[in-house]
């Protein structure tokens, strides 16, 4: 019996029937099964069909038990295969959003396709530069990176990126990086920030890291060539969350906060915090909050996500979508997981691209350096 060869086949066929399914029990074990081979089916695929020619050509799949594992193999070879159509189709999605509000993708010719086809490990491009474990407090988790162009003379806007976790995990070194090393590379000045956890922090903390980041970047941005009067916030799942509740909280002079100018929401969770009922003193669900005052905002999500269901962000989006005076856009990914940005896939590169067609108007109302003009 090929052992080995079962072995492989075994888990990419658990992984892929996880991931081509939309689970409604056992959300958790689902995403953790599918989040990675719902990025890269097209590597999944690639070690299939190696390991099928090896065991055939060591003669392991002889006579009727060989035969049914060939036939299972081919039939996760098809699954994959509509994985890796699902992931591409999300180009065609992002870019008819992207249209509809009267914006043009960037264009991003052979390279858009070829990163993701070969290395879709997000490493650090040459041309940006990160500056790691700023304080922006006295807390250990109170830490931030800063990316920024190496050409000191390039200067744009802030991004303040928020990771995910359930407020209970999570790092600014996982997700949100193909986005942040994307703006930085454009000139932008992006910000990464930790934030405390629980059960050791509460709903409040979280939010008073938030604003001390945003006031972090509102003071010290200029150091990094950013623009302090132009900060957008953008964060996933948890950070997400933290996003939604700043951008839809009424201005209040008294917290000394700089407004945000747009917010990014990657697959939010929107309910109310751990513990929390409706009797609750402050609201911790965006949902909860007017959106009359809501900055530009752009909502993204997967119709498969087991973690955060999609119908959450369908309501955040119309929640926000009725009441605010600015553009609300919303893109609903065919078949995205949780935490579709953690790789540069295809999907997430789409993503990315309608990010910057969304942040396009405030990144040319930055006023250029004297180095730029």
């Amino acid at each position: 019996m090929p052992v080995g060869y079962i072995i492989t086949i075994l888990i990419i066929g658990v992984c892929t029937v996880a991931a081509l399914v939309r689970a409604r029990r056992f959300g958790i074990p689902v995403f953790y099964l599918s989040m990675v081979i719902n990025e890269i089916p097209h590597l999944a695929a690639l070690l299939l069909v190696l390991s099928t020619a090896l065991a055939l050509a060591e003669g392991d799949l002889q006579g009727t038990g060989g035969t049914m594992l060939l036939i299972i193999a081919a039939l996760e070879f098809v699954g994959l295969l509509e994985l890796t159509r699902r992931s591409i189709r999300a180009h065609r999605v992002v870019s008819r959003v992207v249209v509809d509000h009267g914006a043009q993708m960037p264009g991003g010719g052979i390279r858009l396709w070829l990163r993701p086809l070969v290395f879709p490990v997000p490493l650090r491009p040459g041309s940006v530069r990160r500056i790691g474990g700023l304080p922006y407090g006295d807390h250990r988790r109170q830490r931030l990176d800063v990316y920024r162009h190496r050409n000191g003379d390039i200067s744009g806007p802030v991004l303040v990126y928020f990771h995910g976790g359930a407020y209970s995990s999570g790092t600014n070194r996982n997700e949100g990086r193909v986005l942040l090393h994307r703006l930085a590379a454009q000139g932008w000045t992006c910000i990464s920030a930790k934030y405390r956890l629980r059960p050791e922090a509460g709903f409040d903390d979280h939010l008073a890291d938030a604003r001390a980041v945003l006031a972090w970047a509102r003071d010290n941005a200029d150091v990094h060539g950013g623009d302090p009067a132009t900060i957008v916030m953008a964060g996933s799942s948890a950070g997400g969350h933290m996003t939604a509740l700043l951008a839809l909280a009424p201005p209040n002079p008294a917290e000394a906060v700089p407004r945000i100018a747009a917010a990014v929401c990657l697959y939010p969770w929107i309910g109310r915090y751990f513990g929390r009922g409706e009797d609750e003193t402050s609201p911790s669900t965006p949902l909860s909050l007017n959106p009359s005052t809501a900055p530009p905002m752009f909502i993204v999500h997967g119709d498969h996500d087991s973690w955060v269901p999609v119908e959450e962000a369908r309501e955040l989006y119309e929640h926000v979508r009725s009441g605010s005076p600015n553009a609300t856009w919303y893109v609903e990914l065919p078949g995205a997981q949780h935490a579709f940005d953690a790789l540069h896939s295809w999907r997430n590169a789409a993503v990315v691209d309608g990010i910057v067609a969304f942040l396009r108007p405030i990144a040319d109302a930055v006023e250029p350096s004297d180095s730029q003009r």
